[in-house]
């Protein structure tokens, strides 16, 4: 028993042995694309001392339909030409390996579907017979292959170019495809087919060129393929254009350059800026002279700007550029925001400076009677704004001047003062500014008046002025202090606006020749009242010589009267000259009264006091430095004319002083009774003229 499984097991290791000295040398799974043709490569090894015999060598490739190899089928590729082939492979399969060098490889032409499935190989040599039980499997696809075409990616104009349009899935052993092209830059001799394992395209590229579509074509037996390629020729940027979104909305394209473009304030606002260039041109937004952004050539072929919050500021020309090495171009952008007035001011000039702006509401402005005045109303607006005058409930035609805004007083009188409002307006909104007007002017003094009473003398003085004066007197050189009593005199006053009122009575009985003066005085002038006191005649010849004295009052009189006349004349001759009195800053006014006290000495004397108003000088009214301006209002700045001088011209000092003539009258004449009899004097008045 031992013996025969010794002699088994020597049978079936020789018969192991032999089988291993058959082996077939080929990839396990090959991939094919339909209607391609695919090239095997194979190889097989078996026992040398079998090989060298005398007979021919046989290879076969079958389909593999069984588990049975024994029961073959037609063959789809073999050497012997005494056997029959598959008639469904109607030929594609070629056997193109030499058995008798132990080569297999196959070629498979135009692969179907139907060729899916797994092959193995058989050899046969005389006697020596084998069927290889390793074999490939064939797995079919389908044809997404396509020819690659080498060209450069920028065409210079005028430079001739070669393009290549190459098939890699070929193989040597398979035939080669059929090669075309189509094309506007291709002529008709290379729109013909050609055979070849690759094709060649040489020509000259224009401008015409670009962006137009060249096409390689392969043909084989029952399939083609081809490749389609975009020619860019080299060229400076064109088409330039801007795209505008308005809160996320498209605006209908702008034509024209440059385009004019209108938003409201508060909206948002996106540009597009885009260019068709070769090399890709560098994108770039400028707004007048600042660059606002740029993009790189190597990025988008767009560049946006966004204004998120539109505001008055972003009003200006706005530049898309694009900019390469053959060139550039720009397209312009008007950009004009719409906003309702605002920073609304108001300019004050004299003398056609500006000294003055008024920004808020309520704001007084002082001016000097007699000078000259221009307002002028200034808004930032768009559209630009209608501005417009009114004084109270009137509405103001600007004085020698048709620009809109302007305001002229060439001559700044008392009835201009009030409420002055200037209105600016346009269909998004208005807005108002007001102003008051107050006239400065200096003391006016009206005529001094002067009467007995039972106390005494009592005077009275009036004084105009704004802002409002103040009132003084004096006696001599002494200075009667303000509202004040005592036993030598007693002072009222009172002011009700622009007046001042101030009544002296003295008390006591009068010295001889005292001036009696009230002076009135305030920021623009001083103006003094002045009345002169006579004394009395001795009264040992005061009767005596009464008719002396009566005749001598009367012919006095008619001289006065003469000079009065006179001085009316001469008065009138000078206010036909000038329309308007002028005002003397610092002028005096002299009454001259001769008053004839019953002779007593004063119960005190008056205290001279050294404060004199007689040096006071006339201030002028200043004004703050304008302020400058940030921006330029969108409106036609208005101007004012150049005012010729209507001011008043002031009085020269060396000028004469303007003379009044003042009478003081007695309601009644009366005798006082005097303790000496001998001390009984007339009374009576004298009116001298200095």
């Amino acid at each position: 028993m031992s013996l025969l499984l010794f002699l088994l097991s020597l049978l079936l290791d020789g018969s192991q042995g032999q089988m291993e000295r058959y082996f077939l040398q080929v990839q396990r799974i090959v991939k094919a694309q339909e209607g391609l043709c695919i090239f095997v490569p194979c190889s097989f090894s078996s026992p040398e001392e079998h090989w060298n015999n005398r007979y021919p060598a046989y290879g076969y490739w079958f389909k593999e339909t069984s588990t049975n190899r024994q029961s073959f089928t037609f063959p789809v590729a073999t050497n012997n030409k005494n056997k029959k082939l598959d008639l469904g492979v109607q030929g594609r399969f070629q056997l193109l390996g030499d058995p008798t060098q132990r080569d297999c490889s196959l070629l498979i032409k135009d692969v179907q579907w139907t060729d899916k499935t797994s092959y193995f190989f058989r050899m046969e040599k005389g006697h020596e017979k084998y069927s290889f039980k390793e074999g490939f499997m064939l797995q079919v696809e389908g044809l997404t292959q396509k020819p690659d075409v080498f060209i450069p990616e920028i065409l210079e104009p005028g430079k001739p170019v070669t393009i290549v349009c190459l098939f890699s899935w070929t193989f040597k052993q398979c035939p080669a495809p059929s090669f075309s092209w189509t094309g506007d830059a291709v002529s008709f001799q290379e729109t013909r087919p050609h055979t070849s394992d690759y094709s060649v395209l040489s020509f000259t590229p224009g401008l015409q060129h670009h962006d137009t579509e060249l096409t390689c074509h392969l043909d084989f037996s029952r399939k083609s393929m081809q490749r389609t390629v975009q020619l860019r020729v080299a060229h400076a940027p064109r088409s330039l254009a801007i795209n505008i979104f308005r809160d996320n909305v498209s605006v209908p394209e702008l034509h024209g350059n440059p385009s004019h473009l209108e938003v409201q304030q508060g909206h948002s606002l996106r540009l597009l800026c885009t260019a068709d260039s070769q090399p890709p041109a560098t994108l770039s937004w400028v707004l007048e002279d600042r660059v606002l952004s740029w993009s790189s050539p190597v990025g988008s072929r767009t560049l946006a700007l966004e204004l998120p919050w539109v505001k008055a500021g972003d009003s200006g020309h706005y530049i898309c550029q694009a900019e390469n090495r053959l060139g550039s171009q720009q397209h312009t952008l008007d950009l004009s925001v719409l906003y309702p007035p605002e920073d609304l001011r108001v300019t004050v000039s004299q003398a056609n400076r500006t000294v003055l702006e008024i920004l808020s509401n309520g704001t007084s402005l002082p001016v000097l009677e007699g000078q000259s005045l221009c307002l002028v109303c200034v808004t930032y607006s768009n559209p630009p704004a209608s501005v417009s005058w009114a004084w109270v409930t009137q509405t103001l035609i600007p004085t020698q001047s048709s620009e809109p805004g302007v305001l002229e007083l060439p001559l700044v009188q008392r009835e201009h003062e009030g409420e002055f409002t200037c209105a600016a307006q346009n269909p998004l909104g208005a807005q108002r500014i007001s102003l008051s007007l107050s006239v400065h002017y200096p003391p006016q003094m009206s005529r001094p008046s002067c009467s007995w009473e039972n106390e005494g003398l009592h005077c009275s003085c009036s004084s105009r002025a704004w802002p409002a004066p103040s009132l003084r007197w004096r006696l001599g050189e002494g200075l009667l202090e303000g509202n004040s009593t005592n036993a030598s005199f007693k002072i009222t006053s009172s002011s009700l606006g622009p007046w001042v009122n101030s009544s002296l009575s003295l008390l006591q009985e009068l010295g001889p020749s005292l001036w009696l003066s009230c002076e009135s005085w305030n920021t623009h002038g001083a103006q003094t009242t002045s009345v002169l006191l006579l004394p009395d005649k001795d009264t040992s010849t005061a009767f005596s010589k009464g008719a002396v004295l009566g005749f001598g009052i009367t012919v006095l009189l008619a001289l006065c009267l003469i000079v009065i006349i006179m001085k009316t004349l001469r008065r009138k001759g000078i206010q036909e000259e000038t329309s308007r009195p002028k005002l003397s800053r610092g002028s005096t006014i002299l009454d001259y009264i001769n008053v004839i006290p019953k002779t007593r000495s004063l119960a005190r004397n008056w205290k001279a006091e050294p404060d004199t108003p007689s040096g006071i000088s006339p201030l002028d009214t200043h004004f703050p430095k304008p302020k400058k301006k940030q921006k330029d209002p969108q409106f036609t700045s208005p101007g004012c004319l150049d005012p010729t001088s209507s001011s008043q011209t002031p009085v020269s000092e060396n000028n004469p002083e303007e003379l009044h003539y003042a009478a003081l009258n007695f309601s009644r004449l009366r005798l006082r009774e005097i303790q000496n009899p001998q001390d009984t004097y007339s009374e009576y008045a004298e009116v001298r003229v200095h």
